[in-house]
């Protein structure tokens, strides 16, 4: 089974497959990571961080646990500019540094082992987390909570203060949903480290695991082009307009695919 299929299999486990899911991720870029071998180093982990847990009901651990991280060192990776390993599971275990999200799914599997309710929030630009039914989230950097104004504040900071908080900021994040968020940040660090072979996986992966958008077609199309596959760029382009609902793209769309050299005919 080749690390995609194990991955694909684990995605269909849902939330049971998770971590194990982003660990095999991690494998198709790095020829000898083995998900089973960090899955049982994770049993260390949880003993480190149970040990440091207040005698406290399960339902009021999700802070502890973010802060019980946070002294063992798992802190966001502040990098610049940020490299592919703050997204790949084995490396932020490692390296006790990543970015959010990679963070969250740790958290979230240990919170899982320990029974400690704990779900993604699928926040633009900085995911969150959050105990059910509580009025505020967590940050996985550090566990500080964050009530709705410092939802706002964070939005702000991201993109704009014209950016408004809507309800859809908050939902809770499924198993796919983080998956492909995943995906798609691996995808822009390997782009940003001009390695197109390993966000071409990337960018395959997002456009596998979920129904995916005009941006994501175009984000593959933009390394095709740079790995010089014209008719691959084209394939994805000619999706891209098809599922753009935006006037202006659409011309652009049009006009690049003008550009491209056409599809070669077959001779029968």
């Amino acid at each position: 089974m080749t690390p995609r299929q194990a991955f694909l299999a684990c995605l269909a486990r849902g939330h049971a497959g998770l971590f194990e899911a982003a660990l095999w991720m991690a494998a198709e870029h790095q020829g000898g990571v083995q998900p089973t071998q960090w899955l049982a180093m994770l049993n260390d982990l949880q003993r480190e961080v149970s040990s440091g847990l207040p005698l406290l009901p399960v339902a009021e651990l999700g802070q502890p646990l973010l802060r019980q991280m946070n002294t063992l060192g798992f802190q966001q990776d502040d990098h610049h500019p940020l490299r592919p390993q703050a997204a790949l599971l084995d490396q932020v275990l490692a390296r006790r540094r990543g970015q959010p999200l990679a963070l969250a799914l740790i958290a979230l599997e240990l919170a899982k082992r320990l029974t400690i309710p704990l779900v993604g929030v699928n926040f633009p630009g900085h995911f969150l987390l959050r105990v059910p039914g509580a009025d505020h989230q967590l940050d996985p950097c550090g566990g500080r909570r964050l009530y709705p104004n410092d939802c706002r504040e964070l939005l702000s900071r991201q993109f704009g203060a014209q950016t408004p908080l809507l309800a859809q900021h908050l939902y809770e994040a499924e198993p796919a949903q983080m998956l492909q968020r995943l995906s798609r940040n691996l995808r822009q660090l390997h782009i940003s480290h001009d390695d197109e072979a390993a966000a071409l996986k990337d960018a395959d992966r997002v456009l596998q695991i979920d129904s995916s958008n005009a941006t994501d077609f175009l984000a593959r199309a933009g390394i095709y082009q740079r790995l010089d596959c014209p008719q691959a760029e084209r394939f994805d382009v000619e999706h891209a307009l098809l599922l753009s609902d935006d006037p202006l793209q659409r011309l652009r769309l049009t006009a690049r695919l003008a550009q491209l050299p056409p599809m070669p005919t077959s001779i029968h």
